[in-house]
C-alpha cells in the first residue's frame, strides 16, 4: 500500500462544532470568522479562531482558515488585522478564492500555505495549473467537476494537492453563484448567508385580464381535464409534468451529495482532501459524519479489495438529509438527483443529549430533545466503533435529583445516568470508551409521509448507483409519497414495536427489562451473550429470533 493517505476535512461552525469533529475522527476542520469567510453565520471571533487551532494542534490535526470572501473596499481594511491575528498561531492554511485577496496575503504573509476555495470555480487542470504557478498549494475543485474529470485533472497535476466535496448540502445552480437568495431575499448567498429559496415551496397562479391574481384551483372534480408540462428547448418531446402538492411544488429542490458509495475510487486515485460541507450544520451531524468517514477511509486503507460502502451509509442515514444523491459524479446530472415531492431533511434517528461530563458513578448529560419513559439511548463512542444501548424507565435530574419521565430538549436540562443501569457493560471500559463530548442519538418517531420519503430515498439512490432509468421503479415510491403527502396525518410511530416502557426492539439494551426478563426473548438471549462485549443483535436478527419466540416456548 502507498503511504499518501487522503485526509477527511469536516466543518466547524463553533468551537463545539471543531472539537466533536476532531475527537469524532477529521484529520483537519476549516473555519472562520462571519465577516471574512462567508458564512455571515459563523459564531467564530477571532479568539475563538486560535482556540480552535491550538485545540486542533494539541490534538495532532490541522486547521484552515476561510478568507473565501470577494472582497468590496470595504473589506481591505480589515485583512491586515486578520493575518496578523491569525499568523500568529500558525494556521495550516488559508482558504481564498479572491486573486486580490490571494496576492495580498502572499505579501503580508509568505509563510502561509494558501489553498483555494471552491469558489474559484475551479473545474479543469488547466486552472489547478494556474493557481499552481502563483503559489498555492492546494485547489478545492468545484462541485460540478465530474470524477473522469476529477481523474485527469490528478493524473495532469501530481504536485499540487487536490480537495473535492464528498458529502453535504448541494447548490441547484453553479457552487455559491445563485442569485435567487439576493433577489428574493435580499440574503447574499455568495456572503454565506443563503435563504435557501430552492428548497422554497412554489405554487402555481393565474393573472386575470382585469389584473387580479388568483390561486389556480384544481380538485377531484377538474384534475382530469389539466396536465401542466415543461419543454426544455434541447429536449422537444421530452415534456416534464410540473407536480404540486398542497404546500407547493419544489421544482428546485436539490438531494445531498453522498460520495460514499464511490468513495473507494477518489481513495484510489489519491484525492488529497475529502471535504464535508456543513459549517451550518449541527453538532451532531459533525460528529456522525466524521466517524462515518473515518472508519470507511481507515477499512479502505486497511483491505482495500474487500471494501463495501453499506455499513457506512446506514450510519449517514441516522442524520438528517434530504436523501442522497451521487451528484455530477457520473458528469451530467440525471433527475435522481433531485426531490420534486418533499423537501424536508429527514433521518430515522435524532440528537438525543451529549455527555456533558463524567464523574465517579454517572454520566452527567446534556438533553438536546424530548426524552421520555422508555426510550433506548445509543451512546456513539468517539473512540470505538460499537456503540451501547440503555433502556431508560426514567431521568434523574440533575439540579435537583427529582426522577422523572419526560425530560424536554428545549430547557436544556441535564439529567443523571448512574453507570450502574449499564449492567452489561465494564465501568472502566465505559469511561474510557464514552468521555466528555460524546453524543447520543435515539430512534425519531415519523409521519406515514415522512416514512415513504425515506423509502423513496433508498430506492432513488439503488437506481442512481445501478446507472439505470427504471420508471416503473422510480414511480411506485414516489407515487407513494405523494398520497402520503396528500393525505397529511400527523400520526407519528417507530420504527421498532416498542411503545413508551411497552414492548421491546429485541436489540438487549442494557437496562431492558423485558428482554433480559421475558421467556419471549430466551433464544434472542442465548444468541447475545456469544457475542463480543458491545455487539449487538441486528435489526433483522432481532425481528428473526422474536419471531420464532412462539415456537422456543412451545417446545418448552
Amino acid at each position: 500500500m502507498t503511504d499518501h493517505r487522503s485526509e477527511l476535512l469536516m466543518p466547524a461552525g463553533n468551537l463545539r462544532k471543531l472539537k466533536m469533529a476532531i475527537l469524532y475522527g477529521a484529520d483537519a476542520v476549516y473555519l472562520g470568522t462571519p465577516d471574512m469567510s462567508l458564512r455571515t453565520k459563523s459564531q467564530f471571533s477571532l479568539e475563538d479562531v486560535i482556540e480552535g487551532v491550538e485545540f486542533c494542534h494539541a490534538h495532532g490535526k490541522r486547521a484552515y482558515l476561510t478568507l473565501n470572501l470577494f472582497s468590496h473596499n470595504r473589506d481591505v481594511p480589515k485583512l491586515e488585522e486578520y493575518i496578523d491575528t491569525v499568523r500568529k498561531v500558525k494556521p495550516d492554511g488559508l482558504i481564498i478564492a479572491d486573486p486580490g485577496v490571494f496576492q495580498f496575503v502572499k505579501e503580508r504573509a509568505p509563510e502561509l500555505e494558501l489553498h483555494i476555495s471552491t469558489q474559484s470555480n475551479v473545474s479543469s487542470w488547466l486552472s489547478v495549473n494556474f493557481w499552481q504557478d502563483q503559489g498555492a498549494k492546494l485547489v478545492v475543485l468545484a462541485r460540478e467537476v465530474s470524477f473522469a474529470e476529477l481523474t485527469e485533472i490528478r493524473e495532469k497535476c501530481p504536485d499540487i494537492k487536490l480537495e473535492a466535496f464528498v458529502h453535504g448540502a448541494m447548490c441547484m445552480t453553479y457552487s455559491g453563484r445563485c442569485l435567487l437568495s439576493n433577489f428574493m431575499s435580499e440574503r447574499g448567498a455568495n456572503q454565506g448567508n443563503c435563504a435557501n429559496s430552492c428548497r422554497w415551496n412554489y405554487k402555481v397562479r393565474m393573472r386575470l385580464k382585469d389584473g387580479t391574481v388568483q390561486e389556480l384551483d384544481i380538485n377531484e372534480d377538474n384534475a382530469d381535464m389539466f396536465e401542466f408540462l415543461l419543454e426544455e428547448g434541447c429536449r422537444p418531446g421530452e415534456l416534464m409534468p410540473i407536480e404540486e402538492d398542497g404546500r407547493g411544488s419544489y421544482i428546485l429542490n436539490s438531494r445531498d451529495l453522498c460520495i460514499m458509495p464511490k468513495l473507494d475510487e477518489y481513495l484510489r486515485i489519491g484525492v488529497d482532501s475529502l471535504k464535508v460541507e456543513g459549517r451550518g450544520k449541527s453538532e451532531y451531524y459533525a460528529a456522525i459524519v466524521a466517524r462515518a468517514y473515518r472508519m470507511a477511509i481507515d477499512d479502505y486503507y486497511d483491505d482495500p479489495e474487500n471494501w463495501n460502502p453499506h455499513k457506512y451509509m446506514r450510519e449517514l442515514e441516522s442524520v438528517g438529509n434530504r436523501g442522497y444523491t451521487l451528484a455530477f459524479h457520473d458528469g451530467r446530472l440525471s433527475n435522481y438527483s433531485h426531490d420534486y415531492e418533499q423537501t424536508e431533511a429527514l433521518a430515522q434517528w435524532e440528537y438525543a443529549g451529549v455527555i456533558a461530563e463524567v464523574t465517579k458513578d454517572a454520566f452527567i448529560i446534556t438533553v438536546k430533545n424530548k426524552l421520555e419513559a422508555g426510550e433506548v439511548l445509543d451512546f456513539v463512542s468517539p473512540v470505538n466503533r460499537e456503540t451501547v444501548l440503555l433502556r431508560a424507565y426514567d431521568f434523574e435530574m440533575t439540579d435537583s435529583g427529582k426522577r422523572v419521565e419526560v425530560v424536554h430538549g428545549s430547557t436544556q436540562s441535564n439529567i443523571r445516568i448512574p453507570f450502574d443501569l449499564f449492567d452489561h457493560e465494564n465501568i472502566d471500559d465505559l469511561k474510557e470508551r464514552f468521555p466528555p463530548f460524546t453524543v447520543m442519538r435515539k430512534e425519531r418517531a415519523l409521519t406515514e409521509e415522512q416514512w415513504a420519503r425515506i423509502k423513496f430515498d433508498k430506492t432513488v439512490q439503488k437506481l442512481e448507483m445501478a446507472g439505470t432509468r427504471s420508471d416503473k421503479k422510480y414511480e411506485k415510491p414516489r407515487d407513494a409519497l405523494a398520497s402520503a403527502v396528500e393525505e397529511s396525518t400527523t400520526n407519528r410511530r417507530h420504527k421498532t414495536n416498542r411503545v413508551g416502557v411497552e414492548g421491546c426492539c429485541g436489540k438487549g439494551c442494557n437496562g431492558c427489562l423485558i428482554f433480559w426478563q421475558d421467556d419471549m426473548y430466551a433464544k434472542a438471549r442465548e444468541t447475545l451473550l456469544k457475542r463480543k462485549q458491545g455487539e449487538q443483535l441486528s435489526n433483522a436478527e432481532a425481528k428473526e429470533l422474536k419471531d420464532d419466540a412462539p415456537v422456543v416456548l412451545a417446545g418448552e
